[in-house]
């Protein structure tokens, strides 16, 4: 169980000075802001320096037109899915209801490549469900995987997990009195959601939508494997083939500038929301149980959900582990594949951790508004810079720098994929170093404790957890990243992700079965073991 934080927030701070942390915090929020500002002038410098090719410029109007219908509809589709199974969640009582929550929380680190490769082994040509097909009747079903259908499964499997778990979490903090009043009014199911329910998750949808919708408007994995073609391409999707495929880097570069534009919109209009909270432990639940036709559709619900969810999943295991596992390591490039994927994982972990850390500890340390924007702001800008386009740009960079890409990889994608996690880390870390500045900062004081002895023996046993499950998500977010290594990545540096994607192109199926089985395998066992680890572990020192 994480550890309950001070509630004490409306108390002013009362720690003693800490200039080292505001400086510290200064040095990153300003070297971020530096390699934004960076980033930027590469695209930008490159729209007017660079020469126009023979290809054909882009048609931005209908990319940006694609891009928001299925970003769109994978919204309205994941949040009615993720409101139904939280309501079922709430509800029911069952063994292994935990572990079926800690399932679908698992949706945030849940590589993408993996859940699209996990549809095209179910409901592909040569899928489980044709498969089937075939020997109980004799004929093939013809499934819409490749195009808006699949792209639209997978982002409502990954998206509609992730929207539960948060709601789930709102529905269980509505207070006791309310469902004792409640029940004592003799609501039907109907009512009850409709007084009770729906009030306490209103006020999280409209943040939760503006995450969704950016989430999949700039999906890349996804819509590389099930795009299906140049009708359901989205701007990502169009970078990389600019990039990659006709080198037409003034297209490129005016598709980027246009999806920082789009996704800017989107996270100013997101900003004037209530923050999402981030809730990844256990569920406390109801007591208050529906009966009849309402729990006869909440279990309609939820095993339709499991299924839905981890039926890719299983197919995922089952096809990777029923290959030729021992051929796959016999080959070099799968050994360097995972190495590389581990390394570079570990490294932009801990980058997110210490920067996180920095930043996270001297907004706490001040009271001033414009300091402690100033030092969150540069981290939350690089979310209006996806990967593909925060790779594309750092693409450039280095060129003009005169480096070559090749040599400038390993550093770039660990670099770049820290910075595409630390929003994240600092939304995780931030409340509790707040909560300590507030309930702990006259204790703090009292004991005269230095900046060091107050993260060893007051921060450190409450942040143990928190630590766990920011290293978790960088790792995994890292590990499953494949914007920022498809613009560097070469037959000498390639990770898991780059790897599975060329095993599929040359329709080497067993391989990226192989592939996807332990890269799916490794983001489990980060996202459960690192938080328990370092919650135990800091447990056992405090």
């Amino acid at each position: 169980m994480p550890t309950p934080w001070p509630r004490s927030n409306s108390q002013p701070k009362v720690l003693p000075p800490r200039p080292l942390r505001l400086l510290g915090g200064a040095v990153i929020a300003m070297a971020v802001a530096l390699l934004v500002v960076l980033v930027l002038w590469s695209i930008a410098s490159a729209a007017y320096g660079q020469p126009e090719t023979a290809a054909p410029l882009p048609d931005v109007a209908h990319l940006l037109r694609m891009s928001a219908i299925q970003a769109a509809l994978s919204t309205v589709l994941s949040l009615l899915v993720g409101t139904a199974l939280a309501w079922s969640l709430n509800r029911l009582r069952f063994a292994g209801r935990n572990l079926v929550i800690a399932l679908f929380a698992s949706a945030i680190v849940t590589p993408g490549l993996i859940v699209a490769f996990g549809l095209l082994t179910v409901w592909g040509r040569s899928g489980w469900i044709n498969a089937i097909a075939n020997v109980l009747f004799h004929t093939s079903i013809d499934t819409p995987i490749f195009g808006l259908g699949g792209i639209l499964a997978a982002h409502v499997i990954l998206d509609a997990a992730f929207a539960a778990r948060i709601l789930l979490a709102r529905l269980d903090a509505i207070p006791s009195t309310r469902l004792k009043t409640g029940q004592g009014l003799a609501l039907t199911p109907a009512k009850r959601f409709a007084t009770i329910d729906w009030p306490a998750l209103r006020g999280t949808m409209p943040g939760l939508a503006a995450i969704i919708f950016l989430l999949a408007f700039t999906s890349f994995p996804i819509v590389l494997l099930l795009g299906g073609g140049p009708a359901n391409q989205t701007l990502e999707v169009a970078i990389y083939s600019a990039v990659r495929l006709d080198f037409n880097l003034h297209g490129a570069v005016i598709l980027a500038l246009a999806q920082i534009g789009f996704c800017s919109i989107i996270i100013l209009a997101a900003s004037a929301f209530a923050p999402i909270p981030s809730t990844l432990g256990p569920s406390a639940g109801q007591r208050w149980a529906d009966r009849g036709f309402a729990k006869a559709v909440q279990w309609t619900v939820l095993l339709a959900c499991i299924i839905g969810f981890a039926l890719p999943l299983l197919a995922v295991l089952a096809g990777g582990f029923s290959s030729n596992l021992p051929a796959l390591f016999a080959r070099p490039s799968f050994p360097s594949a995972l190495a590389t994927s581990l390394a570079i994982g570990t490294l932009s972990a801990l980058l997110t951790l210490v920067l996180a850390l920095g930043l996270g500890s001297a907004r706490a340390a001040t009271l001033r508004p414009l300091a402690r924007i100033g030092l969150a702001a540069p981290a939350y800008a690089y979310l209006a810079v996806p990967a593909v386009v925060l790779a594309l740009g750092f693409f450039l960079l280095v060129r003009t720098m005169g480096i070559e890409p090749a040599t400038a990889g390993p550093a770039v994608v660990i670099l770049g994929n820290a910075l595409l996690s630390l929003p994240f880390a600092i939304a995780t870390l931030g409340p509790p170093l707040e909560a300590v500045a507030s309930g702990q900062g006259k204790l703090i004081r009292s004991l005269g404790l230095s900046g060091w002895q107050q993260f060893v023996r007051v921060e450190w046993p409450l942040l143990g957890r928190e630590i766990g499950v920011v290293l978790a998500l960088a790792f995994c977010f890292s590990l499953g990243d494949l914007g920022v290594i498809s613009f560097f990545g070469t037959q000498d540096f390639s990770t898991l992700p780059l790897l599975l994607v060329r095993a599929l192109g040359a329709y080497r199926t067993d391989d990226a079965a192989i592939v996807a089985a332990v890269m799916l395998v490794i983001t489990v066992a980060a996202f459960t073991a690192l938080p328990q680890f370092f919650a135990r572990w800091s447990d056992a020192q405090a």
